[in-house]
């Protein structure tokens, strides 16, 4: 039977498998560096510190792969944009970047700031006669061909999807209203009252694409829907992407509910409420 082994010898070998140096493990324990060697010799330390190692660099390696291949994967598109625009002569360097960023985020304002470096009202005139501008349209709708069929969805898709988050309903998502309930009051008799209340429907229940945030706070859970008038406002912008049949289903809509009444944030707290 093999003689067992110190509880310092086990400890500094659990030290080294984390880095430490044979000097910092001596002085960590109060034992000679010489000791230290000598176990590391004799129980083979660096067979499992190797294997961890190696099984470390593997990880890494991995890890690099995978980061190279998702960057690899997002400059595709974008290089597949920038030749699509380079290549065409009728723009100018400006033009050129103009429509580029107007079609990662579909806001004139924005996109002519960036390629032009102006303040926010030159922007936000000059990029909406940008827009008018034939050749620079022509572009645009190019790219936005491009990025459709790369994310294998059509226009009418989109547009759908900005009508169903400016016309979200609360009630989609909750059921509210008063009720009568019971309690029993100081002197231990039970009493009746009306009180709202709040009750939020099962996810499976909902589309939860048009949610924002759900979380829980110190007030209770609370749930906000994505901006229904920004979605107003890119529908108002992008009109001519929509059908015949979308546009009569934003006018009947509109006319419902009203642009200012799209509500976005629910919450449910003691006694409770819901507000915008």
């Amino acid at each position: 039977m093999g003689r067992a082994r110190s509880p310092d010898s086990i400890e500094a070998e659990k030290l080294y498998q984390k880095g430490w140096k044979l000097v910092d493990i001596a002085a960590e324990l109060n034992v000679k560096e010489g000791t230290i060697r000598s176990w590391k010799n004799r129980y083979q330390w660096d067979g499992d510190r190797s294997a961890t190692l190696q099984k470390k660099k593997c990880n890494v390696a991995k890890e690099k792969n995978e980061k190279n291949n998702k960057k690899k994967s997002e400059k595709k598109p974008l290089l597949e944009d920038v030749e699509l625009v380079i290549e065409n002569d009728d723009l100018t360097d400006k033009q050129r970047f103009f429509c580029l960023y107007y079609v990662k985020c579909f806001n004139a304002t924005k996109a002519y700031q960036k390629a032009y470096g102006t303040d926010e009202y030159t922007s936000m005139v000059s990029g909406s006669r940008m827009l008018r501008n034939a050749k620079v349209r022509k572009q645009i709708e190019e790219l936005k061909e491009v990025k459709l069929n790369r994310e294998m969805l059509t226009t009418d898709d989109i547009v759908q999807k900005y009508i169903d988050i400016a016309f979200a309903n609360m009630t989609d998502y909750a059921e509210f209203g008063t009720e009568s309930f019971t309690y029993i009051d100081k002197r231990g008799e039970e009493q009746e009252m009306q009180g709202s209340y709040v009750r939020l429907k099962d996810s499976k229940m909902v589309d939860g694409t048009l949610i924002q945030e759900v979380k829980m706070g110190k007030n209770g859970a609370s749930v906000k829907l994505k901006d229904g008038m920004k979605a107003l406002q890119w529908l108002a912008d992008h009109m001519d992407l929509a059908t015949e049949e979308q546009r009569l289903k934003i006018e009947i809509l509109k006319r419902k509910v009203g642009e200012n009444e799209v509500e976005d944030k629910i919450i449910i707290e003691g006694e409770d409420e819901i507000e915008e």
